[in-house]
C-alpha cells in the first residue's frame, strides 16, 4: 500500500506564504522567494519565468514524485495557482478539497473536487492503485491530515528567507508528533528534509 506524503515549502520562520497571498500573487508579497528552488532561480509574478529546476533541487523533486500516483490539495492552492492553466500538471488525478464542488471542471482536466479530507484521501488512495499520494498545500490541509494521523511522510523544503508575516505552516497546531529524518538535500535555494512520521 502506498504512503501519504505531505510536502510544502516554508521560510526559515515557518511561513508558507508572504502577506496578501491569492490568485494575483499566489505566494503573497515576497513569497516568490520560497519557490526559487522550483523555478531554478529568482523570478517574479510580473516577469515571465521558466521552469528550470536543476541540481539537488531537481534530484529531490524527481525522487519525491517518482512514486506518486495521485494527489490532494486545498482549494486555496488550486485557486492561487490559477488551476495550473486548467490542466493538472502532476502525476495521476488531483483531488481538490473544497466546499464549492458545484464548479467542478471537466473530467479531462485531471481535477476532481471533493468536499472533505477523508473522502479526498480515500479517493486519492484508491486512484493511486498502490502508489503514493501527494498531499500539497495549503498549510491547513496538511495540519488537518497530521492531526488525523493520516500522514506517513512529511517533507519540508525550507527556503533561506525570513518573511516575518503571512501564513504559518503550524499556526494553531497543538499535537505532539515524532519525526525521523529520512533524507536531506540542500541547494542555494532550499534545504529539503524528508521526515518519516513515527507512529
Amino acid at each position: 500500500m502506498g504512503r501519504i506524503i505531505a510536502s510544502i515549502t516554508t521560510s526559515v520562520d515557518g511561513y508558507v506564504t508572504g502577506p496578501d497571498d491569492g490568485p494575483e500573487q499566489g505566494l503573497g508579497r515576497g513569497g516568490e522567494r520560497l519557490h526559487y528552488w522550483v523555478m531554478g532561480g529568482p523570478w517574479t509574478y510580473e516577469g515571465g519565468h521558466d521552469f528550470a529546476m536543476h541540481g539537488p533541487d531537481k534530484e529531490f523533486f524527481d525522487e519525491l514524485v517518482s512514486s506518486v500516483a495521485s494527489g490532494v490539495v486545498g482549494r486555496g492552492m488550486y485557486d492561487a495557482a490559477g488551476a495550473w492553466g486548467g490542466t493538472n500538471p502532476f502525476p495521476g488525478p488531483l483531488f481538490v478539497l473544497t466546499h464549492r464542488t458545484e464548479d467542478q471542471p471537466a473530467p479531462e482536466s485531471g481535477f476532481r473536487f471533493v468536499a472533505d479530507l477523508d473522502a479526498a484521501l480515500s479517493q486519492a488512495t484508491t486512484a493511486a492503485g498502490g502508489g503514493d499520494v501527494s498531499l500539497g498545500g495549503g498549510a491547513d490541509v496538511i495540519r488537518q491530515a497530521l492531526r488525523a494521523g493520516k500522514v506517513d511522510e512529511l517533507v519540508i523544503s525550507t527556503a533561506p528567507v525570513i518573511l516575518g508575516a503571512g501564513k504559518r505552516l503550524f499556526d494553531g497546531f497543538d499535537r505532539d508528533v515524532d519525526l525521523e529524518v529520512a533524507h536531506v538535500y540542500s541547494s542555494p535555494y532550499a534545504t529539503h528534509v524528508r521526515y518519516t512520521v513515527v507512529r
